[in-house]
């Protein structure tokens, strides 16, 4: 550029002095007042000139075309945004935040690609272990259920659907990613896949691709025990005999989970909801997604609060549970399918909602007022029903050991023994009074269906 001598005299801070460029550079930099430096050459030298200082920058415009000109060179001091120090430290952050995410998200891939190949290697095992159902590819099960087209219900665990394989129909249950996990998949294929019992539902098959989980069930033509006790349908009300054989099925049932298993099996989720009817109304049970293995020579297992709100046994405050636990569920069943309501009924009144916390009717020997009011039938077998209300308390005590075993049940049913006679009437409901109206919360539901499956 050019600069005239006009300009050079504006704001001279000091005589110009005779530099090489780049101390005059160096010079303005630590100077705290130079605001820019102007370097022009002197005479024909090419290396060095005068420096000047100038305190305010200006426009370099050329005042006078006239005058004599210089060969020079400017330079302006401009403030850096950031110090080196702050700007080597900021750099160091993002590095070290860049390298734990990388360091991160490769941690995470490592551990899904495990997790994914131990998924395969244990449900790969399934398919080999003696004893186990068909093991169907999803593909089978779409064509099976016409692409999951008729439901016949839904729950906690995933939803039922209609199927057909060869001349079989079945129910498939379809499982939810969120719902039942890998380890209850796992349980209810092992536990179910090797007992055989003519009062559990049949598992004919499962389904394990990748993330697909399913079940394949035996068709029950009448659905679930809820939908014929509590009368929120059109359908006849069932009889004595019915009823009686019903509960004799369902006692059979857990006798056989109980004392006739290599280990035994606590269900641990037993409700009229997973109490399956066939068309001549024997009953048997599903859904052992919740169920749990006790070793012989265990007397209780610790295990999480698992299960059904009002089905649960008073000892799931401890976590130490056994068998006996499903034979407290048992009693709360017995009375839900003798009175023809549920244990939990917010439409009651207030000293009612209960249906196992009626002591004083109890003692009052009242029992009769708790007999189901749309069964005729029911009325006219009047000792009987006491007689198997009186069962049903026995296993409500409070105390689990004071509870029958299971077998003790079904010989009390099949009217070999007799009802204990010392029985506490002090029973406790396990599930609060306001659960119905406030929405509390409460540990997920089983699968509940309103149709057949």
């Amino acid at each position: 550029m050019f600069l005239t001598p006009l300009l050079i005299l504006i704001n001279l801070l000091q005589q110009p002095k005779l530099f090489d460029e780049g101390s005059c550079k160096q010079a303005c930099l630590q100077n705290c007042s130079c605001k820019a430096a102007l370097f022009y050459y002197y005479g024909g030298n090419v290396s060095d000139g005068f420096c000047f200082f100038l305190s305010h920058p200006f426009s370099f415009e050329v005042l006078q075309q006239d005058v004599l000109h210089c060969n020079s060179s400017a330079y302006i001091k401009v403030q850096l945004t950031h110090s080196p120090r702050v700007s080597k430290i900021i750099a160091v952050i993002l590095g070290s935040v860049g390298g734990f995410i990388v360091l991160l998200l490769f941690t995470i891939l490592l551990l899904k690609r495990r997790q994914r190949y131990e998924e395969v290697d244990e449900e790969g095992d399934l398919g080999e272990l003696p004893g186990m159902p068909t093991r169907f590819t999803l593909e089978e099960l779409k064509i099976a259920t016409e692409q999951f087209r008729e439901k016949l219900g839904h729950g906690g665990f995933g939803s039922v659907y209609m199927g057909q394989l060869r001349e079989e129909r079945v129910a498939v249950k379809y499982l939810d990613r969120a719902g039942q996990g890998r380890k209850e998949f796992l349980a209810e294929v092992q536990t179910i896949g090797n007992i055989h019992h003519i009062n559990l539902v049949r598992l004919v098959g499962f389904c394990a691709e990748k993330s697909q989980r399913l079940l394949v069930y035996e068709y029950m033509s009448k659905g679930s025990l809820d939908r014929w006790i509590y009368h929120r349908h059109d359908n006849a009300s069932l009889d004595w005999n019915t009823r009686c054989r019903i509960i004799a099925d369902i006692a059979k049932g857990l006798c056989y989970l109980h004392e006739e298993c290599r280990q035994r099996i606590a269900h641990l989720d037993v409700k009229p909801q997973n109490i399956l009817l066939d068309d001549n109304f024997s009953a048997k049970l599903s859904d052992f997604g919740l169920a749990k293995l006790i070793d012989r020579d265990n007397s209780q297992v610790i295990t999480k609060l698992r299960g059904t709100p009002g089905y649960l046994a008073p000892e799931w405050l401890t976590s130490q549970i056994t068998e006996k636990a499903d034979i407290y569920s048992f009693g709360v069943v017995v009375m839900e399918v003798i009175s023809g309501r549920k244990n939990l009924d917010t439409s009651e009144p207030e000293d009612s909602i209960h249906l196992i916390s009626l002591q004083e009717i109890a003692r009052n020997d009242q029992l009769i007022d708790l007999i189901d009011n749309n069964s005729e039938d029911m009325q006219m077998h009047e000792q009987e029903v006491i007689e198997i209300m009186k069962l049903a308390m026995w296993c409500l005590q409070i105390d689990c050991n004071k509870r029958p075993r299971m077998s003790v049940v079904v010989q009390v049913l099949e009217g070999t023994i007799q009802v204990e006679t010392n029985i506490d009437y002090n029973f406790v409901a396990t599930v609060p009074a306001n659960l119905g109206r406030t929405g509390s919360s409460a540990p997920p539901v089983a699968l509940e269906l309103s149709g057949p499956r």
